[in-house]
């Protein structure tokens, strides 16, 4: 499965499958393992203090001398901290979500590093090209965590981005399988980006309840809430039912503040309160039955996408 293409040469990777950057997910183990199997691995900074983030990119470091990176979101007060605290530790490689790079591509470039940000829609990614990022992230609302307002569908974004911009893109929401990367190869994408699949596994730092929770999850097994304070995506339980009771009823936005509070991703996703904490999960996850490790994942996905390449060939 070899592909030669601007993503894989962008990063110096084998096959151009990128493991999400996730809130409480993506620690050193995950991400060395993900780059010890040809693809890029990325720490999810948003959950992490510049302490915790060095810590983490040292211990990746002595478990892989492959490519891997950092994904950082933009809106966090830190996040010019947390930028430094990678650039220091000789990082180059950076995925961006949630504000705009265009604040931080100057010393980004600067310091030699690959820039790409995380889009929803057409007018963010021709932003995010004209700041000088190298690749964007196309994700459609069937991803995991938090969405786009516009709720565009992962299968309508991507050709619509790969039409519009000059950069390659990576397709990212609702993908699972060697099915989908072989999908959104052929709808222009350059790489993928899945998220979902890899909290799943035995090298995540999720706890276990929430990788049972994605396993046992149906194909209507996650619920959209939070629409007025910022779209989310996670696994149907108590706090979803109670934020959509909520949210139907006409409450204010502080109200839903009020009900979402502070550390409830921490609470769901890294101790595994199944019912009140927010278990952030893509539709994808109706696909996945089993917690595997990130080797067999890999078999997997490759064998998968040989196989729908070979399916294609007969029509």
């Amino acid at each position: 499965m070899y592909i030669n293409n601007r993503i894989t040469r962008l990063f110096g990777i084998k096959y151009p499958i990128i493991q999400g950057g996730m809130v409480w997910v993506s620690g050193w183990k995950l991400v060395s393992a993900v780059s010890n199997c040809g693809g890029l691995g990325l720490i999810g900074a948003g959950s992490m203090k510049p302490g915790l983030l060095k810590e983490h990119i040292i211990k990746c470091r002595n478990a892989t001398d492959k490519p891997f990176g950092v994904n950082i979101p933009l809106l966090r007060e830190d996040a010019e901290e947390l930028i430094k605290t990678a650039l220091d530790l000789n990082v180059n490689i950076f995925f961006t979500s949630a504000g705009s790079p265009a604040k931080h591509i100057g010393v980004l470039k600067e310091n030699g590093a690959a820039v790409v940000h995380v889009v929803s829609n057409v007018k963010q990614g021709l932003k995010a090209e004209s700041a000088g990022c190298d690749a964007i992230v196309g994700e459609g609302v069937e991803a995991g965590g938090h969405n786009g307002a516009d709720e565009i569908t992962t299968i309508c974004l991507i050709p619509q981005l790969c039409d519009s911009v000059k950069i390659p893109v990576i397709a990212a929401g609702g993908i699972i399988d060697g099915r989908g990367i072989a999908a959104s190869l052929s709808l222009g994408a350059e790489g993928v980006q899945m998220g979902t699949r890899f909290a799943a596994t035995i090298e995540s730092s999720a706890n276990d309840a929430y990788k049972e929770k994605i396993c046992s999850a149906s194909d209507n097994g996650t619920a959209l809430i939070l629409r007025k304070i910022g779209l989310v995506r996670l696994i149907k339980n108590n706090f979803s039912e109670e934020a959509v009771k909520l949210e139907n009823s006409g409450a204010s936005e502080n109200e839903l503040k009020l009900l979402l509070g502070s550390k409830r991703e921490m609470k769901g996703m890294f101790e595994g309160n199944a019912e009140e904490g927010m278990m952030e999960a893509g539709q994808g996850a109706g696909f996945i039955k089993k917690i595997i490790s990130v080797e067999e994942l890999f078999n997997n996905l490759i064998s998968e996408f040989e196989a729908t390449k070979i399916k294609l060939t007969n029509y």
